[in-house]
């Protein structure tokens, strides 16, 4: 067959394929509200619930606490607008695996898809496993916290693992679940609240000091790991119907709704209980509910909180493996993760995230995971946005059907506020910075060999149905 020949059955063999790729996601994508549940479910998890004790030690100021998750969220909806132009513009799934591999160099997005599939996903998973087995089991303590975390992870990873209806109604019901929760909670506490608690939400002096001292930037470390999961729609923009038009907005509104849930809960938090009692405290709902309600409601409060973790959890399990997928359909050796049932779900990838997941849980400390995680991810987002600028001048004609509004201004904010952040983790927590730069270097590794035993094959040919 000649040169000329070749080339035309190859082209009419690639619009056979993109036809019937086109059909099968008209058939069986996820719809944006769906993609809108993941991102507020990956968001609004353990870092909202735990992270305000750890906060208190070192800020004892409500202005100043409020002031650091308004930041926290700033930063979170920069992230957003960089990473919705860049899902517009090279949409796939796999998040920041597909952006860093096209932007810079395959190596860059391997070792983003190895950071998100053992640090970004596998471990909050974990985390929030965690916190719903502590809160469930402190209400009923004959149950024991690791198995009940155990078995939510489990029972997750099977429903995740059937179709694209299933999977996505399954997200959705949940996260408004958690959304009716947290207002229902709200409101009830301000309304009933008999503590007698005086909060002053007015700002006094040396306030400005504190938003410019080391704790303020260390306080970011929890907080941008309770906003972590903005970014989660990009991982499945590869099934999202019109992933261009839809993705932005995904992505911007979601992050929007959880900030302002965010600062009402916080502001909740600290109207209802003297701060003194939450200081160094895990539990912070728990402690909240305590004061607002009695005994009674905080029994509640723990029951609800754990209801609110499920769909969390479930979020992750279903947003996570798309990562691997995407590794598994570029590297031969990694093949398996990319092997899909007839609805088009990576079972497989799946499962390896769950094991991972699982492996945390039974191996690892809440303190440790919560830390040294969250300064890999934000790591990770931080070379993404960067990464922003560099596909712009690399290639300023790409179509681009979403631009970032007042462009340089919010990914440079995202950067400033996470580099801050990064350097004092590195100065104030040494060890976890030590684990994080393992986890990276680990995946160069992996990279190296995946490349010496893989053959590398074109991005976005999925393999057949299993």
């Amino acid at each position: 067959m000649s040169r000329r020949c070749q080339e035309k059955t190859s082209a009419l063999q690639k619009l056979a394929c993109n036809a019937r790729d086109a059909q099968h996601y008209a058939v069986s994508s996820f719809k944006p509200s769906v993609a809108a549940a993941i991102v507020i479910a990956n968001m609004i998890g353990t870092g909202v619930f735990t992270s305000l004790g750890f906060q208190l030690v070192e800020i004892q100021s409500a202005p100043v606490l409020l002031a650091l998750w308004a930041v926290g969220g700033l930063a979170a909806l920069c992230g957003a607008m960089s990473y919705a132009e860049l899902g517009a513009a090279l949409p796939r799934s796999g998040g920041e695996y597909n952006f860093l591999s096209r932007i810079f160099h395959p190596a860059a997005g391997f070792i983003s898809g190895w950071v998100s599939a053992t640090v970004g996903f596998a471990a909050p998973t974990a985390l929030a496993a965690m916190t719903f087995g502590s809160y469930l089991s402190a209400v009923f303590p004959a149950l024991s916290p690791l198995w009940l975390a155990t078995g939510l992870i489990i029972v997750l990873t099977v429903a995740h693992s059937t179709s694209h209806r299933g999977s996505g109604g399954t997200q959705r019901w949940l996260t408004w679940l958690k959304i009716l929760l947290i207002l229902g909670f709200s409101v009830l506490a301000l309304l009933f609240n008999d503590s007698g608690q005086q909060t002053a939400f007015v700002p006094a002096a040396g306030d400005g000091a504190l938003l410019f001292s080391g704790a303020f930037a260390v306080s970011l470390i929890y907080v941008n790991y309770a906003y972590s999961g903005w970014n989660a729609a990009t991982y499945i923009s590869g099934e999202l119907e019109r992933p261009q038009r839809n993705l932005p907005t995904v992505l911007i509104a979601s992050t929007s709704v959880v900030c302002l849930a965010y600062l009402l809960l916080n502001f909740v938090f600290l109207a209802v209980a003297p701060m003194e009692a939450m200081v160094g405290r895990v539990e912070v709902g728990y402690v909240a509910a305590g004061y607002a309600f009695g005994d009674a409601g905080a029994a509640i409060m723990g029951i609800l909180l754990a209801l609110l973790l499920v769909s969390t959890v479930s979020a992750m399990i279903l947003a996570g493996p798309r990562v691997l997928q995407s590794i598994g359909e570029d590297f031969a050796v990694f093949r398996p993760l990319a092997r899909v049932n007839g609805d088009g779900i990576p079972v497989t990838a799946i499962v390896v995230q769950a094991t991972v997941a699982l492996a945390f849980l039974w191996t690892a400390s809440f303190d440790r995971i919560l830390v040294f995680s969250g300064a890999t991810m934000a790591l990770n987002t931080f070379f993404t946005v960067l990464g922003l600028f560099v596909l712009r001048w690399r290639q300023p004609a790409l179509p681009r059907p979403f631009r970032v509004v007042l462009y340089p201004l919010p990914p440079l904010i995202f950067l400033a506020i996470t580099g801050w952040t990064l350097l004092y983790i590195v100065l104030q927590r040494p060890a976890e910075a030590l684990i994080s730069a393992g986890i990276v270097a680990s995946g160069a590794l992996f990279y190296w060999l995946s490349a010496t035993l893989s053959r590398r094959v074109p991005s976005g040919e999925p393999p057949a149905p299993a």
